[in-house]
C-alpha cells in the first residue's frame, strides 16, 4: 500500500488514526501493530508470516543475548543471530544475483530460485540487527514485551523505506509517549509536504527520466538533463517519503530522526553523505565502519575500511553490478578527498559545490543504469563519445514541457524557500490569521495532491526493491 494513493489517505489512515485515538493507552501498541501488519500484507499476505517470524527470532534472540552476553554462550547466540539475519536478508534479495552471476562464471545452467522480495526487508532487517548489537554491547536492554518490540520492527509509517529507526532512539517512547494537539499538527503538515514533493515533483520527473530512457534521440544535453531530474526525482521520491513517515509518527507520538538535510547543497561528497539517507549513514559507520577501525588506523586499513563500507552501501541498495558500482565509486571518490582534495574543497566556495553536482548526477546515472550496455553508452554520450548532437529537437520540446517544473524542483531542493517562510512565520508569531492560512495552504495541498492521484496513473515509489 503507497502511502500516495487514495486507499490509505482516504480510508486506512482515517481509520488507524480514529481507533488509536479512541482506544485506552494499554491497546495502543496492539492496535498499531496489527495495523501495520495489515499494512504490510495489503499487497503480499504471504511475506507478513516471514517478517513476523524474524520478528519473533530476534525478540528471543535478545533475550538470550542480555542473558548469557557475559559468556562464551551469549556470544555465540549473538552471532548467530546476526549472522541469521544476514542469511535471511541475503536469501530474499540477492539469491537469483548470486545464482546468475554463479551461472555466467561456470557456465552451468542452473535454476534461478525466483524467490520474490519481501518490501522493505532491508529497513527491517537493518534495525533487527541494530537492536541485536546494542543489546550484545549493553547500550540497551532486552525488550521483554513482544507487542512493543514487534511494533517497533513493523511499525508502518517506516517500515517500508526506512528512515532506519534504532531501538535505542524510540525505547521509551514504544511504552511512554505523550499526544500534543500541536505535535498532531505538525504531522500533518509534515506529511503533506512530503506528499506533494513525491506527486508534485517525484513523479512527474520520473515520468521524463522514462520518457528519455525510451527515446533514441539522446544528445548530449539531453543526457545530462536526464541524470539532472533523476537526481532530483530520486531525493524527492525518497525524502517525500521520510517526511511522510516522519509526520505520521508525530501524529502517533513517535519521534522519527530526520533523514535528509538539503544535501545538493553540500561542498563535498563526505558532506553529501551526511545530508543524504542520513539514517543509513549513521547505521553503516556504527554498526560497520567503527568496529573495522574507522579512520584510526594506517592509510591502506582507512582505505579498505571505506571500500568495504560502500561495498556494502552499494549492494544494500540492490541486488546488480550497477549499485555494487555506484557504492564503490563514492568510495573513490571519498578516499580522494581524505588524502588529496579535502583542504582545496574547504576554500573553493563555488567550486565544491559545482564538483558535488557533477559527480552526483553521474553518480545517479549509475545507480538507475540495470542494463549495463545502456550504462556505458550513457555514460559516453554525457561526455559527446557516441557521436551525438550536443543539443537536440527533441531536448528543446520536452524543456518547454518541463522545464518549470525542472526549476521548481531545483529551487524546492535547497534551503532558501523554507528559511524565507520560517522568517516570514517568526514575523508573524501568535498572528492567528497566519495560522488559519497556513492550515489552509496545507488543506490547499492536500486537495490539489488528491486531484492528481485520482487523475493521474504514474505513481511508482523506487525503493520499494529495497
Amino acid at each position: 500500500m503507497l502511502f500516495s494513493s487514495i486507499t490509505f489517505l482516504y480510508y486506512f489512515l482515517p481509520v488507524v488514526l480514529f481507533l488509536y485515538y479512541l482506544l485506552p493507552g494499554s491497546l495502543k501498541n496492539l492496535w498499531l501493530l496489527l495495523a501495520s501488519l495489515f499494512f504490510y500484507g495489503w499487497g503480499e499476505p504471504v511475506f507478513v508470516l516471514w517478517m513476523i517470524l524474524a520478528i519473533v527470532l530476534a525478540y528471543i534472540a535478545g533475550i538470550l543475548i542480555e542473558t548469557y552476553k557475559k559468556s562464551t554462550k551469549g556470544r555465540w547466540i549473538f552471532i548467530l543471530a546476526v549472522a541469521g539475519s544476514v542469511g535471511y536478508l541475503g536469501v530474499f534479495k540477492y539469491a537469483d544475483f548470486f545464482m546468475l552471476n554463479l551461472n555466467q562464471l561456470t557456465g552451468m545452467n542452473l535454476p534461478l530460485p525466483g524467490i520474490g522480495l519481501p518490501i522493505g526487508i532491508s529497513f527491517y532487517t537493518f534495525q533487527i540487527i541494530s537492536y541485536l548489537v546494542d543489546v550484545y554491547r549493553g547500550d540497551a536492554g532486552a525488550k521483554k514485551n513482544i507487542i512493543s518490540f514487534a511494533l517497533y520492527i513493523s511499525m508502518f509509517p517506516q517500515l517500508i523505506a526506512g528512515p532506519i529507526v534504532r531501538y535505542t532512539d524510540i525505547e521509551k517512547q514504544l511504552d511512554h509517549r505523550q499526544i500534543h494537539f500541536y505535535h498532531f499538527g505538525n504531522g500533518i503538515s509534515r506529511f503533506v509536504l512530503g506528499l506533494s514533493k513525491k506527486v508534485l515533483l517525484a513523479n512527474p520527473l520520473g515520468e521524463f527520466c522514462e520518457i528519455v530512457k525510451g527515446s533514441s534521440d539522446l544528445s548530449v544535453a539531453y543526457l545530462w538533463l536526464y541524470g539532472i531530474c533523476y537526481a532530483l526525482h530520486i531525493y524527492f521520491d525518497f525524502s517525500g517519503y521520510s517526511d511522510m513517515a516522519i509526520g505520521l509518527g508525530k501524529m502517533l507520538g513517535f519521534h522519527f530522526i530526520e533523514n535528509f538535510n538539503y544535501p545538493y547543497i553540500s561542498g563535498s561528497i563526505s558532506e553529501f553523505w551526511r545530508r543524504w539517507h542520513m539514517s543509513l549513514g549513521s547505521w553503516f559507520r556504527d554498526y560497520v565502519y567503527i568496529p573495522l577501525g574507522g579512520n584510526r588506523v594506517p592509510m591502506g586499513r582507512f582505505c579498505f575500511n571505506i571500500f568495504i563500507v560502500w561495498f556494502l552501501t552499494g549492494f544494500w541498495h540492490g541486488a546488480g553490478w550497477n549499485f555494487i558500482l555506484w557504492g564503490l565509486y563514492f568510495g573513490v571518490l571519498l578516499v580522494i578527498e581524505k588524502f588529496w582534495l579535502g583542504g582545496y574543497l574547504k576554500r573553493a566556495r563555488i567550486w565544491n559545490h559545482i564538483y558535488v553536482l557533477f559527480f552526483i548526477v553521474i553518480s545517479f546515472v549509475i545507480f538507475d543504469g540495470t542494463d549495463s550496455g545502456r550504462l556505458v553508452y550513457y555514460l559516453k554520450a554525457m561526455f559527446g563519445g557516441a557521436g551525438l548532437p550536443v543539443i537536440s529537437k527533441e531536448l528543446l520540446y520536452y524543456l518547454r514541457h518541463y522545464g518549470l517544473l525542472i526549476l521548481t524542483a531545483c529551487g524546492a531542493s535547497l534551503p532558501y524557500g523554507k528559511k524565507i517562510y520560517m522568517r516570514v512565520k517568526e514575523s508573524f508569531r501568535d498572528n492567528k490569521l497566519f495560522e488559519v492560512a497556513e492550515s489552509m495552504g496545507i488543506l490547499i495541498l492536500l486537495l490539489i495532491v488528491t486531484a492528481y492521484l485520482v487523475d493521474g496513473s504514474f505513481n511508482p515509489f523506487l525503493y520499494f526493491r529495497f
